[in-house]
Formats: C-alpha cells, structure tokens, sequence
C-alpha cells in the first residue's frame, strides 16, 4: 500500500507543469559592489531565466539615455497607437490609441506599477517602432557585455499568457526573453551611474495623470521598500533599498534586481526565478543585507 501511495505521488508530482526556468530558492543569484563589480556571492550567476518585468530596465535604460542625447524630455508627451494596447495586458496604465501621457508619468508607471503599455509606447517612441526598440534592447545588451541575453519585447511578458479572465494572449514574440543574473549585474550597474534613476525606483508610492487626465496611485511591487518587516535599516536609522525592479512570469518565476546603499557603499543583488515571492524576497533581503555588512566594514 505504502509503495503504491509513493508511486502515486510521483505520478502526480510528474503531472504538474515544471519548468526550468524557476526553481527553490532560485535559479541563480549574485550579489556585488555597486562601484567596483567586486563580486561578493554568486550561486549559478550564469544560468538562464526569464526575466519577466526585470526587462522593464533595459527598457529605462535607454529612455534615460534618450532624454540624456537630447531627442526628448521627460515633459514630452507620447501618442499611443494601437500597440501599447495590443501588447499589454494585467500591469498597465490603460493608454489607450490616441491618448497620451508624459514620459515622466510613464516612467514612474513602468517602474512603480510595472506597466506593460508603458513599456511599449515608450519603447515604440523612442526608436520609432516597437521592432527597432527590441533592435536597440539588443545593440546596449551586447555594449554591455550581456553576452546570454535576449529580448524579444520591453516588458517581459511570455509568448503566451493568460489573463485575469482566463483569455488565452499571444503575442507576436516567439520567445521568452532570456537572460542571466551576471547579466543583469552589469545593466544595473550601468544604470545606479545615473542618479535619476532613483527618482522611479525609489517611489513608494507614485502619482501619475493617465490618458484621459485622471489620477491614478500605485503602490511599489519591492516589497523590501514599502513592507515595514522586510525593510533593510542602516545603523543610523535610514533604509537601505532604493530599487530597483521586480518581476513575475508564471514560467519563470519571482525574480528581483536589487540595490541599497550604506554610508558610501552600494551593494547590488539580482535573484532570478524563485519558485514564489516569499522566496524571492527572503534571499534578496539575506544577500544585499550580507553585502552591505561586507561593504561597510
């Protein structure tokens, strides 16, 4: 009887849908100084996951850089077309064809709210169109040295998904986005260069004028920045995590790219794939609090 339960169990186990992009704790994981890459814990740092919203900083990335070359401002106002829409879906500001909003509030959208259609039409501006953009996502991953990375689209969102009312979504991507925790490491460390970086992925809490002029609020998905028990304080009583973005594909699990400073030390994390968010956030919280530990000794 005994053997026939185990069997059984096995049997059930084998029918759930595994994936190998997610996994307990994690997929990989690294942690490293801010200033210097100085690598202070790595575990499979190379191995592939799906990024999942993570990708939304590439995407921040080179907005910043745009602004920063002078082709627009974070006062300009983008049109959306029919694709910020077509391509989005759960996590968005609702812009829809002919609407508009700054770059500002969809910058504070896209990394607060995690908003899919901020992604997209601040991507589609930006390069002209939305296959250019991913062109570009590229092109900087290469610049950068992420040498296992590959975007299909600015926001993260798989191939295939379902919505909130069960609708089947496909998307005219046919892959996951794919990258790695080393990767990841060295955009991060490309964008905490940039001071107004802070200013999204800092916000608690975020404001912004959506398309038909209404006022909408989000809430920050880092639970470490806005959960009172999974805070990270420093001695002097400040807290430590100012960004920088979450993500969560069913796929591909919870992952996390985050940073927090102590005194003049910064300390940066990256957790790709955690079975579920608990886990993600408990490992992410354990890394940057050893590395800052380590970095301000």
């Amino acid at each position: 009887m005994l053997h026939f339960l185990s069997i059984a169990a096995i049997a059930l186990f084998c029918a759930i849908p595994q994936s190998p992009r997610r996994a307990s704790p994690y997929v990989g994981a690294i942690s490293a100084d801010a200033s210097t890459g100085r690598v202070l814990f790595q575990a499979n740092a190379d191995a592939a996951a799906y990024p999942a919203s993570v990708t939304k900083l590439m995407t921040l990335l080179l907005v910043l850089e745009d602004i920063e070359a002078g082709k627009y401002t974070l006062s300009t106002r983008i049109t959306a077309g029919e694709e910020p829409t077509r391509l989005s879906e759960e996590s968005w500001v609702d812009l829809r064809p002919g609407e508009s909003m700054t770059v500002d509030d969809l910058l504070s959208a896209l990394m607060v709210k995690s908003a899919n259609d901020a992604a997209v039409a601040l991507g589609s501006n930006s390069a002209g169109s939305f296959d250019k953009f991913v062109e570009r996502m590229n092109a900087r991953a290469a610049e950068l040295g992420m040498k296992d990375t590959r975007y299909y689209n600015p926001n993260g969102l798989p191939p295939v998904s379902k919505t909130a009312n069960g609708k089947v979504r496909r998307y005219p991507w046919k892959a996951f986005n794919v990258s790695t925790c080393a990767d990841q490491l060295k955009l991060a460390m490309e964008l905490v260069k940039k001071p107004q970086v802070f200013k999204y992925t800092s916000q608690k809490v975020a404001t912004v004028t959506d398309g038909r002029g209404q006022e909408l609020k989000f809430v920050n998905h880092n639970n470490l920045m806005v959960k009172n028990k999974q805070k990270i304080l420093n001695p002097d009583g400040s807290e430590a995590v100012d960004g920088l973005k979450t993500g969560y594909i069913d796929a591909g699990g919870s992952s996390i790219v985050l940073t927090g400073k102590r005194g003049g030390a910064r300390a940066i994390v990256v957790v790709l794939g955690s079975s579920n968010s608990k886990e993600r956030d408990e490992n992410a919280r354990r890394l940057l609090q050893d590395a800052l530990d380590a970095l301000s000794w």
